[in-house]
C-alpha cells in the first residue's frame, strides 16, 4: 500500500466517524438537536449535560419551520431530537411521523404519565399554565373564577385575547373540547367572542399591556409570562403592566386550569439514539429543572422540584388531569371551531 493510499484511507475512516450538522463536521458520537426553543435557555442546559455526561450537543435553533425541515430530510436528517413548546407542535411531529418510540426508567419517575405520550415519542420537560390575568381594581374576586366565566354576559367587552388561531390558544380550545365536547366549547368559543373588547393581536404580553392601558379588564395568557413582565430590565415598562394584574388559576372548584408543556422527541433519523435518551433524562433531572425554573419562570416537570420563588408567590394550583395527548387529538377539531365563529373576524 501506497503513503498516498494509506493517507486517503486514514482521511476517509476520519469522515466515517464525522456528520454534517448545522455546516461543520461533528464527531458520530455527538448529539445533535434541532430547538425551537431559544438559546438563552438552552445552552446553559446543553453545557450543563456536557460537563456532566462528556457528550457534546451540537444544536440548531429554529424559531420556525422545524417540522417541514425534518419532512424535507427525511430519513437523511442528521438531527437526533427536537425540543419544542406546546403539545399541538409535539403532536404535529407525532402526525407527520418523524419521531420514534422510546422507553426510559428514568424518564417514567421523572415526568408524571399525562406530560408523556404512552409509546415514548414525547415528552414534556415543563409545564406552564394558561391563566387569566385580571385587573387588579377593575376585576372583583368572585367575577371570574373559571373559563367558562369568561363567556358569561358579565364579561360583554372586557377581555383581551391573542389570535384564536395561535396554537396556545388552539391547545386551550382542545382541552375544554375534552372537557365539554365539541358543542360546549363551540358554545365557549362564541361566547368568548362577543366578550372582546378588541379584535385578537399582539402576543400573550400585548393582552396584559391591553389590561394596564384600560382597553380590557382581562386577559388570557401563559404563567412565565407574568414573571418576563415583572423582571424586564430592558422594557422596564413592563414592570407597570405586571404590577396592574393578578393571575387568576381557572376552575380549581372542578377540573382544573389548563397546562401545557414544553417538550422532547427522539427523530426517526436518529444516529445517536442512545445519547439522545440520555440528554432526556438529563433535562428531566433536578440540575436540569431548577435551571428552566430559574431562567424562564417556567413550572418544573418533576415532581418535588423547586419553582423560582417569583412563581411560588403566586400561588399553587390544580391542574387539568387530563392527558395531554387527548388535548392533541383535538386540536383539528378546535381549529375548525374557531373558524366556524370566526373567532379572528
Amino acid at each position: 500500500m501506497t503513503k498516498i493510499t494509506k493517507m486517503f484511507r486514514t482521511a476517509t475512516i476520519m469522515v466515517g466517524a464525522l456528520t454534517i450538522f448545522g455546516g461543520s463536521l461533528q464527531a458520530a458520537d455527538d448529539v445533535n438537536l434541532y430547538s425551537a426553543r431559544q438559546p438563552f435557555l438552552i445552552d446553559p442546559l446543553l453545557d450543563a449535560f456536557t460537563k456532566s455526561s462528556g457528550i457534546k450537543v451540537n444544536v440548531v435553533y429554529l424559531k420556525k419551520g422545524m417540522l417541514e425541515r425534518l419532512k424535507s430530510e427525511g430519513l437523511n436528517s442528521s438531527a437526533d431530537l427536537i425540543l419544542t413548546a406546546d403539545i399541538g407542535n409535539l403532536q404535529n411531529h407525532v402526525d407527520a411521523d418523524v419521531l420514534q418510540e422510546t422507553s426510559s426508567a428514568v424518564l417514567e419517575k421523572n415526568i408524571p404519565a399525562q406530560y408523556r405520550d404512552a409509546k415514548g415519542l414525547w415528552y414534556g420537560l415543563t409545564t406552564r399554565a394558561r391563566v387569566i390575568y385580571a385587573h387588579r381594581d377593575r376585576v372583583k374576586a368572585d367575577e371570574v373564577k373559571s373559563y367558562e366565566d369568561l363567556a358569561a354576559p358579565h364579561m360583554k367587552g372586557r377581555i383581551c385575547v391573542r389570535s384564536g388561531k395561535h396554537v396556545y390558544n388552539v391547545s386551550l380550545l382542545a382541552s375544554i373540547i375534552a372537557a365539554k365536547g365539541v358543542a360546549g366549547a363551540e358554545a365557549w368559543a362564541r361566547g368568548v367572542k362577543a366578550n372582546l373588547a378588541r379584535k385578537p393581536q399582539g402576543n400573550d404580553r400585548a393582552q396584559v399591556k391591553g389590561v394596564f392601558q384600560g382597553e380590557c379588564d382581562v386577559a388570557i395568557g401563559n404563567t412565565y409570562y407574568m414573571g418576563k413582565m415583572a423582571t424586564n430590565e430592558k422594557s422596564p415598562e413592563q414592570k407597570d403592566w405586571a404590577k396592574a394584574v393578578r393571575i387568576i388559576f381557572p376552575n380549581q372548584n372542578d377540573r382544573g386550569t389548563h397546562v401545557n408543556i414544553s417538550g422532547a422527541g427522539i427523530t426517526k433519523s436518529a444516529r445517536n439514539k442512545a445519547g439522545a435518551l440520555k440528554l432526556i433524562e438529563f433535562l428531566s433531572g433536578d440540575e436540569a429543572q431548577k435551571i428552566y425554573a430559574e431562567r424562564n419562570f417556567e413550572y418544573p416537570v418533576k415532581s418535588g422540584a423547586k419553582v423560582h420563588p417569583l412563581v411560588a408567590s403566586w400561588g399553587t394550583f390544580k391542574a387539568d388531569a387530563v392527558h395531554l395527548d387527548k388535548v392533541g387529538a383535538q386540536r383539528t377539531e378546535a381549529t375548525k371551531i374557531m373558524d366556524r365563529v370566526r373567532f379572528n373576524n
